[in-house]
């Protein structure tokens, strides 16, 4: 999976600015069932967003095992929100098309 250039990620932020988080992580931090309901957003959404409600000054800690875990793409993080994508695996299915 390529990184997402600059280009890329300031359109996807524009396009996730009117999403609501879909995520919490809570006082159980993040969890197996956390990283699973994260991928399965990503599956049927691709944009998502995820909010720390708990360990809010941890987040940057949680960010590389949420990535791996979902198998996601870093978007933004703004306060104590971040923006995750996965591009769909099927092309017909892509509800985003990337600038190049």
């Amino acid at each position: 999976m390529e990184a997402l250039t600059s280009k890329q990620k300031k359109y996807l932020k524009s396009q996730a600015n009117h999403l609501r988080p879909v995520v919490q992580i809570g006082k159980a931090g993040v969890t197996e069932h956390s990283i699973s309901s994260i991928e399965a957003a990503l599956n049927s959404h691709e944009l998502m967003k995820v909010k720390f409600i708990a360990f809010k000054e941890e987040k940057e800690q949680f960010l590389d095992a949420i990535l791996d875990g979902a198998n996601a793409q870093f978007v933004s993080m703004i306060g104590h929100v971040l923006t995750l994508y996965k591009e769909h695996e099927e092309k017909e299915k892509r509800n985003f098309k990337l600038p190049g």
